[in-house]
C-alpha cells in the first residue's frame, strides 16, 4: 500500500539551524576504574543528556563523532577527545541515529509539544557538517525506528487504531531522561516495583490487540508504503546493516506470551520466524544484527535459568550458541565491529559493563547434521570486566555501543547519582 505523508507533504523544506556551530566544550573529566583498570570519560552530565537506545547507530560513518541528545538540542562528541559542541539547537522530540553513507543524523519533533510514544510527529535531518537541516515527512502517529544500508528508506511502526486509554497512559518518556515510566499495583493494591508494573502494563498491551503496521518512508520523497500488518504488538524494527531491503522487526509483550524475532523485506515478502521455541516457557529477545549484516543475536533463557547468547545467520541458517554463565547475564548485547568479541552491560547478578570473549567448545563441528538439519555450533564465554556499574540503577539501561574504531565502549549510568554519558577505553593503559 502506497501513500503519501499528511501535512507539508512533499515539499521539502532546507533550513539553517539556529545558532551557528557552538565551540568545543572543556575536556571531560576522566579517570581510572578502581575496579577494572580501566579509563573512563565522562562525555556528558547535563540535565537531561540521552544517549541512543543499543541497537540504534549514533556514529558518523568515519566513526569520529557520536551524536547524543540534551534538553537544548542535538550535540556530537568527538571520539578522539571526548569534547562535545552543539550542532543544531532545537527542541527535538526523539534523536533517531546517524546514517551509513553521509554524516546526516534524522530526528522527530513533536508539534503538540507532549512526549508521546505513538503521537503525531515531525521527520527530519540535520547535517552534522553545516547544521542545516531537512524535512522528511509529517506523521499523524508512529515511530520510526531504522534506516537501510543505503541511506535511501527509513522504517518504523505505527498503531492503526488508538490503545484503551489505561494502556496508553503508561511508558511516557521521562523528558529529563527519556525513559519510560510504570505504575500499578498488585491484586491487594500494594504499589509494584517498576519492573512488575512494566510487566504487567506489556501483558496488557499485547493483551489489547490494537492494530498495527510496519512502514517503510522513502527519505527523498517522503512516501510511505506499508511492509506488514497485524493485531500483534510489532516493536524494534531494524534494519540489516548491509542488506537495504531486509528487516528484523518483533512480536512485542511478555517473552514467555510470544514469538518474538522476524525478518521480512520491504516488499512485505519472505517473512520468517527467526526461533523456533522448543521448550515451555522458553523466551528470547533484544535481538539485535551483528555488523556483517546477515547474524542476528539475542538474549534465549530456557528453563531452570539456562541461558544462551544465540546467533543464527539468516543466509545460510547457521546457528551458534554461547553458554551464559553466573555473572555474564546482561541487559543488552553487541558485538564489535570486526565482529571477533561482545559486550555486555550487565545486570544485578553482575554489575559491570564487560567484554565477552568467544570459545567455541572443542568438539564443536559446525557442519554436522541430524536428518538433514544444520546441528546448533555450541561454546562459552570468557569475561573481561571493563567498567564497574556497582552503584547502578538498572531502571537506566546503560545501552552500550562500541565505538567503530573497537576502541571504546559508551554507555549510559546513574552511577554518580544522576544520568550522565560515558565512554571507557577497551584496552587498558592506552
Amino acid at each position: 500500500m502506497a501513500g503519501t505523508l499528511g501535512g507539508m507533504g512533499l515539499a521539502i523544506a532546507l533550513l539553517s539551524a539556529g545558532p551557528a556551530m557552538a565551540g568545543p566544550s572543556s575536556a571531560p573529566a576522566s579517570w581510572t576504574d578502581r575496579t577494572t583498570g580501566h579509563r573512563i570519560v565522562r562525555v556528558d552530565d547535563r540535565p537531561g543528556n540521552y544517549a541512543l537506545y543499543f541497537n540504534y547507530n549514533p556514529f558518523t560513518p568515519d566513526g569520529k563523532r557520536m551524536v547524543y541528545l540534551t534538553p537544548e538540542g542535538i550535540r556530537v562528541a568527538d571520539t578522539g577527545t571526548w569534547a562535545t559542541r552543539l550542532v543544531l539547537k532545537e527542541k527535538v522530540d526523539r534523536l533517531l541515529f546517524v546514517g551509513h553513507r553521509a554524516n546526516v543524523a534524522y530526528y522527530t519533533t513533536n508539534p503538540t509539544g507532549g512526549t508521546a510514544n505513538e503521537g503525531a510527529s515531525v521527520v527530519w535531518s540535520v547535517d552534522l557538517d553545516s547544521g542545516k537541516r531537512r524535512h522528511i515527512a509529517d506523521m499523524a502517529g508512529g515511530r520510526i525506528e531504522s534506516i537501510n544500508a543505503d541511506d535511501t528508506l527509513l522504517a518504523g511502526h505505527r498503531e492503526l487504531a488508538p490503545p484503551p486509554p489505561a494502556i496508553a497512559a503508561q511508558g511516557k518518556r521521562d523528558p529529563k531522561t527519556g525513559s519510560p515510566g510504570y505504575a500499578g499495583v498488585d491484586a491487594q493494591g500494594r504499589p509494584l516495583s517498576f519492573a512488575q508494573a512494566k510487566e504487567q502494563w506489556m501483558a496488557a498491551r499485547l493483551d489489547a490487540q490494537v492494530p498495527m503496521e510496519i512502514f517503510s518512508l522513502d527519505i527523498r520523497t517522503g512516501q510511505m508504503r506499508t511492509i506488514t500488518r497485524s493485531s500483534d504488538w510489532l516493536n524494534h524494527v531494524q534494519f540489516s546493516p548491509t542488506d537495504p531491503t531486509l528487516l528484523a522487526y518483533c512480536h512485542e509483550g511478555p517473552w514467555q506470551k510470544i514469538d518474538r524475532i522476524w525478518t521480512i523485506r520491504t516488499d512485505g515478502s519472505g517473512k520468517t520466524k527467526l526461533h523456533q521455541r522448543i521448550m515451555q516457557g522458553e523466551i528470547a529477545g533484544h535481538e539485535y544484527w551483528a555488523p556483517d549484516g546477515r547474524t542476528i543475536w539475542y538474549d534465549l533463557i530456557q528453563p531452570q535459568g539456562v541461558r544462551w547468547l544465540a546467533g543464527q545467520d539468516v543466509v545460510s541458517g547457521a546457528r551458534r550458541w554461547y553458554a551464559l554463565r553466573p555473572g555474564q547475564g546482561s541487559y543488552h548485547f553487541s558485538s564489535s565491529p570486526d565482529g571477533r568479541y561482545f559486550s555486555g552491560d550487565g545486570g544485578n547478578d553482575g554489575k559491570y559493563i564487560s567484554l565477552f570473549h568467544p570459545r567455541p567448545d572443542e568438539n564443536d563441528r559446525a557442519r554436522d547434521t541430524l536428518d538433514g538439519d544444520r546441528l546448533i555450533a555450541t561454546g562459552t564465554l570468557e569475561t573481561q570486566r571493563i567498567a564497574d556499574l556497582s552503584a547502578h540503577d538498572y531502571t537506566l539501561e546503560p545501552n552500550q555501543h562500541f565505538t567503530p574504531d573497537g576502541k571504546w565502549l559508551v554507555y549510559r549510568s546513574n552511577i554518580e547519582g544522576k544520568p550522565a554519558i560515558y565512554a571507557v577505553e577497551v584496552a587498558k593503559g592506552q
